[in-house]
């Protein structure tokens, strides 16, 4: 199954409509994230690692008529597929939109990369995503994981979001959660409204938390 990751968003969220009304507003896939900043021996941070846990009717359809019954996927079994999804997710930015000292970061190619099923059923994304000029954290560097079309919903976990590699004494990280959308807004998710937003209307960052890392 060597599907494009957009693709298989929409044939999951059409699987879902099948199952739940709710469907018929955004979002249609729900990630839980977590990340980890990693430094370099400079202590810059060099890259960012994702871990991303789809939710239960995507992961049942990506993992559709593979491996045995009553055996759980291993990444060697879902490895073509995590190559083509972090291959696609170029296309969308990874997601992933960080600045340093103001400046947005640029990321290079996915690193390190896997896809694999954990024991609640639920298909785990790990990659590895370096930036192309590493950044120094003691110039405001922060970072934000969303899809601007809230297609997707990113939410970070509730414990341990956020964790440090390689960072030198004093350094901290800090996520400041999202404000939920009153319900009345919430309730105005709907496809037409979508459809009516002008072309890069970035709609996700209202609802995707900052994560803030700083060291002296």
């Amino acid at each position: 199954m060597r599907k494009s990751f957009l693709s298989q968003l929409f044939l999951a969220a059409g699987l879902s409509a099948g199952f739940a009304s709710a469907a018929a507003a955004h979002p249609h896939v729900w990630v839980t994230a977590r990340a980890q900043a990693i430094f370099n021996a400079k202590g810059e941070i060099a890259a960012i690692r994702h871990t991303w846990a789809f939710d239960e009717m995507y992961s049942a359809f990506v993992t559709q008529g593979q491996g045995t019954d009553g055996q759980l996927l291993t990444k060697e079994d879902l490895a073509p597929l995590a190559k083509s999804n972090v291959e696609s997710l170029a296309e969308f930015d990874y997601f992933t939109y960080a600045k340093a000292g103001g400046q947005n970061v640029e990321f290079a190619a996915p690193e390190d990369y896997s896809l694999e099923e954990r024991q609640d059923k639920r298909v785990v994304l790990r990659f590895t995503l370096p930036l192309k000029t590493p950044a120094s954290a003691s110039k405001a560097f922060s970072f934000q994981v969303y899809d601007p079309t809230y297609f997707v919903a990113f939410e970070m976990e509730k414990d341990n979001p956020v964790t440090l590699a390689g960072a030198q004494e004093g350094c901290s990280v800090n996520v400041l959660g999202a404000k939920p959308l009153p319900a009345a807004d919430a309730s105005k998710l709907t496809e037409s409204f979508f459809s009516g937003l002008s072309p890069g209307y970035d709609f996700g960052v209202k609802l995707a938390s900052r994560v803030i890392v700083a060291c002296p």
